[in-house]
């Protein structure tokens, strides 16, 4: 396999925070990779790196001529006067069926084609940025936090398409099943290094899990064990007897090391300040309609909803979630009828971009103590500063100091101290880094209050939801099945327009097999394919350690050893031949693809 681009003893600081130590890092033609790790840990820092939008202190990074990448931008490319088809040609030089063909498969056509960009939604306009990015004919991405602000459908669209893609790329983000379902391999970056794993990210976080496991039972051994040793030092030391056998044994002891432990994604504990449930009537609305001055975004709401419900407000971007929730806050007016919240609630709301109006002039404790309850302990207020990732020295930093990300953690745990007894959440979770996502979705689970809540994460609103109201065509009401429901029922959508636009191609039938059955039939081979190149991968990885460490240890070799050694290396050969094998088959696979 080719090596697109490698890094090698990359280090990286800001100030005296040092945040990559002589990393390193290869990555091959075709390999999709999953970035996981803490906030501040690197992620953003290795994209820009491999990018060139950022520059490292020392090491060096080598590019194939043959890596051609694309990136999702975090600035806007386009101008908001443009319509849709000029600025694809005019940012990537395409004809116009090209740009047409690759917008489709984001649900962009026809009259959208020819729409300003500046009135499309916001998800729409992600679509069109997506859209450019793969015009430019690349063999491998980097997308930094795509499904941030993603709706679902958009986030099924790009899945779809990273699935077919033949290329390879790198993707950070916390959203634990978009990793899944589109990386076959996991990069944490942890304490400034990479740790590289041929495995998706719940195969990576079960075998990391195992290894803490392994650790502390070491540990536990190696303590016991020096404990042992020094108990005889103590009770011999003095004895002129036994003097050189307690200074062996102090040897020992010095020799005797425990595995440092880092911390692990999955520590995270976040505990909500609990507070007292009603069984009464939350929120009440009679014929409720929302939206701004010259547009009505919906209308006919009306609702009934009961105290502890967790309700995820679902829809396409643009529909009006966050209209709905800032309503609901009082933070835009009613358009007409009236809405009602039940007697003595206090509401919290979380704004996207409430992080601006905090007062830069205090520190990070002050403000969580200023928002936090009466009630909520001076203990309890630090403990949660740790959980949203504030420790330490951290919580005397001043709020003009703190990143917007930062600033955006800062907001949601004042929030969460308030004890409020209804929670507005829009998109809680964009700031917070993989493990904190999910440690605050399992605090939630639990919260006795009622919660409104807009998220696109799908490991979150599945922790979080009891039920759904759904906010489409100029409508709010409540979806009868689940959210397992709702996502299947949206995937089966997309996929029924996906073939009809197969089978509307004027070549729709090769062989007597539509072009989509035909298709779909070469992916399942593919994926099959996929799946048994990771399993020969996982093979080598594990036959290589053995082989090496026979190696290093020859100076003690049996003659059984130098016979599994000769074995190992057989094994070795033999796989990867396999391996070259599959891969050739997955290449040949991809082309036949590519052709329809």
């Amino acid at each position: 396999m080719k090596t697109l681009v490698q890094l090698k003893s990359i280090h990286k600081s800001y100030g005296a925070q040092i945040i990559l130590d002589d990393a390193n890092l290869s990555v091959f033609e075709g390999q999709k990779v999953g970035v996981i790790g803490r906030n501040g840990a690197g992620k953003s820092t290795l994209c820009n790196i491999i990018t060139g939008q950022d520059n490292f202190d020392s090491g060096n990074i080598r590019k194939s001529r043959d890596f051609h990448l694309a990136y999702l931008q975090q600035h806007d490319p386009y101008d908001l006067n443009e319509t849709v088809m000029d600025f694809l040609q005019r940012f990537t030089g395409k004809e116009k069926w090209q740009c047409g063909k690759i917008a489709a498969r984001f649900q962009i056509k026809n009259e959208l084609l020819s729409a300003n960009i500046g009135k499309l939604p916001g998800g729409y306009r992600t679509r069109v940025k997506l859209t450019s990015m793969l015009l430019t004919d690349p063999n491998f991405l980097i997308m930094d936090e795509p499904s941030n602000y993603l709706d679902l459908k958009t986030l099924i669209l790009l899945e779809e398409l990273l699935l077919d893609f033949s290329g390879g790329f790198l993707i950070v983000s916390h959203d634990r099943e978009f990793l899944k379902k589109t990386c076959r391999h996991t990069l944490e970056i942890e304490n400034g290094i990479f740790k590289l794993y041929p495995g998706n990210v719940e195969q990576y976080l079960i075998f990391k899990e195992e290894q803490k496991t392994q650790a502390i039972n070491y540990n536990k051994g190696i303590v016991a064990k020096q404990k042992q040793l020094q108990q005889f030092v103590d009770r011999f030391r003095a004895k002129a007897s036994k003097s050189s056998q307690a200074r062996s044994k102090m040897k020992q002891i010095r020799k005797l090391k425990t595995i440092e432990m880092g911390h692990s994604l999955a520590n995270v504990r976040i505990k909500i300040p609990s507070v007292n449930k009603k069984n009464a009537i939350s929120l009440t609305t009679a014929d409720f309609s929302i939206g701004y001055k010259d547009n009505t975004v919906a209308s006919g709401i009306n609702l009934e909803v009961f105290q502890g419900s967790h309700i995820a407000v679902l829809g396409d971007n643009g529909q009006g979630k966050t209209t709905l929730l800032r309503t609901l806050a009082k933070n835009l007016e009613a358009k007409n009828g009236s809405f009602k919240w039940g007697y003595g609630l206090k509401v919290g709301y979380y704004a996207q971009h409430v992080f601006v109006t905090l007062d830069p002039n205090i520190s990070v404790y002050e403000h969580l103590v200023r928002e936090s309850a009466p009630s909520v302990t001076q203990q309890d207020i630090l403990n949660f500063a740790g959980s949203f990732l504030f420790r330490g020295n951290d919580v005397k930093k001043n709020i003009s100091v703190l990143s917007g990300g930062e600033r955006a953690r800062l907001s949601l745990a004042g929030l969460l101290l308030a004890k409020n007894q209804v929670l507005l959440l829009d998109e809680p979770t964009n700031h917070l880094d993989f493990g904190t996502v999910e440690a605050l979705g399992e605090a939630l689970r639990t919260f006795a209050g009622t919660i409104f809540f807009v998220s696109h994460d799908r490991t979150f609103v599945n922790l979080v939801t009891s039920e759904i109201i759904e906010v489409n065509n100029g409508a709010v009401k409540k979806y009868m099945g689940s959210y397992e429901d709702y996502v299947y029922q949206m995937e089966n959508d997309i996929q029924k327009e996906l073939k009809q636009e197969i089978e509307a191609s004027p070549k729709t039938k090769i062989m007597g097999v539509s072009l989509y059955q035909l298709k779909k039939n070469l992916k399942t081979e593919r994926v099959k394919i996929t799946s048994l190149i990771r399993k020969t991968e996982e093979r080598l990885n594990s036959l290589k350690e053995e082989y090496n460490r026979i190696s290093l240890d020859s100076s003690a070799w049996t003659h059984k050893q130098n016979s599994r050694y000769k074995k190992l290396k057989n094994l070795i050969s033999s796989e990867e031949d396999q391996w070259l094998k599959l891969h050739e088959k997955h290449e040949n696979l991809t082309r036949e693809l590519e052709q329809y």
